[in-house]
């Protein structure tokens, strides 16, 4: 489906533990050093949902198919990676190819694992990483800005309705902040210009507090200090302990919910931030259902109904006709199809439709 998260972070606070714990593998190398992750490592996980299990009750499914997201665990950032410090560029290149950054911030204290700056300061730990991929987004547009100018100057279309983004980025960038700042205030023709620029910190922000197991309930003085900084910058924060999530994705589902339950806890820290990833990406589901398979789609919040069919398959696009649609409540209130169609709850929308989140579709389409 294509959306992809980025999880970045300093060496050693706990990144490729957690993606370890979040796809259920051994593929990202976990250890106590610096620059342990050389290549980024994709996998892709399924977003908790539990409307799912009553839809495909209610549609007698034999199979249930969830939508998915793919978190890509990037390299350990330091401070000068703009500059080429560490493995800078080649993760500074990684990230562009995502469409939201989870930063992993250190929450716990250890003696054993060496902080790479040798203090424990998460919302440092923040800045160091914003500071660097702000320093790398300011070189990237400043070399492509005089170029822009000269275009412009000579009446060159694309290039006087790319320049005023690109000078607004720059000055935003020279003031020490990021460029997804300006998502809030372009109107939407500037911001698809915004986002064709391919810089870093245009992506949106998740701050994930890597805490002990002992803070994993609660939080701690760490967590609220990045909980204030996610509020005051609009962005999204969730507590997890990546200790935890390792030892959970290990176990059975009825032991895992038994364990949780003794560290009083209510779900796995990885469903909040899966469902925090995808909340932070603007995504929603819709949901065909039959009798071979209930099954979630992944659709940007707005998508209009021939743009969702052809998330399924690009013919069901070109060839649509309507989406026979069911609103989620309808369909399990009411038994499904059958019962929403006798209730009048089963309508034909056409190709202005914007598809709602939990919707149940079926597609009529040309071949």
């Amino acid at each position: 489906m294509g959306f992809k998260c980025g999880i970045v972070g300093l060496p050693n606070v706990g990144k490729s533990t957690l993606f370890n714990a979040l796809t259920r593998t051994a593929a990202a190398q976990a250890a106590n050093y610096p620059f342990c992750t050389i290549e980024p490592n994709t996998g892709e996980v399924a977003v908790p949902d539990p409307r799912m299990k009553l839809l495909a009750q209610a549609g007698k499914s034999k199979e249930i198919i969830p939508t998915r997201i793919s978190f890509v665990d990037i390299a350990g950032l330091v401070r000068g990676a703009s500059k080429g410090e560490g493995l800078g560029n080649k993760f500074l290149a990684n990230i562009r190819e995502v469409d939201a950054v989870v930063h992993v911030l250190r929450c716990f204290e250890d003696s054993d694992i060496t902080h790479v700056e040798g203090r424990i300061d998460p919302v440092g730990d923040a800045d160091t990483i914003e500071t660097e991929l702000m320093l790398a987004d300011l070189e990237s547009i400043e070399r492509r800005l005089e170029q822009t100018r000269k275009r412009a100057a000579s009446k060159d279309k694309e290039s006087l309705t790319v320049l005023p983004v690109m000078e607004e980025v720059v000055k935003l960038l020279q003031d020490g902040k990021p460029a997804r700042l300006l998502l809030k205030t372009l109107p939407p023709e500037e911001i698809a210009i915004l986002k064709g620029l391919n810089l870093l910190t245009s992506h949106p922000v998740l701050y994930v507090c890597n805490v002990a197991e002992g803070d994993a309930a609660t939080g701690n003085s760490f967590t609220a200090q990045v909980e204030k900084m996610a509020k005051d910058q609009g962005a999204e924060c969730v507590i997890i302990s990546a200790a935890i999530e390792a030892e959970v994705a290990q176990l059975p589902d009825e032991e895992s919910q038994e364990f949780l339950a003794a560290l009083g806890l209510e779900e796995a820290g990885l469903d909040r931030l899966i469902r925090a990833g995808y909340h932070l990406l603007d995504l929603i589901t819709y949901f065909t259902v039959g009798p071979k398979e209930t099954r979630a789609w992944t659709i940007k919040r707005g998508t209009k109904a021939p743009a969702a069919a052809g998330v399924i398959h690009s013919d069901f696009e070109r060839g649509f006709i309507r989406a026979q649609t069911i609103a989620y409540e309808d369909y399990i209130a009411l038994g499904g199809e059958v019962g929403a169609k006798e209730a009048g709850k089963a309508r034909d929308e056409g190709k202005e439709y914007v598809v709602q989140d939990g919707d149940v579709l079926m597609f009529k389409f040309n071949t």
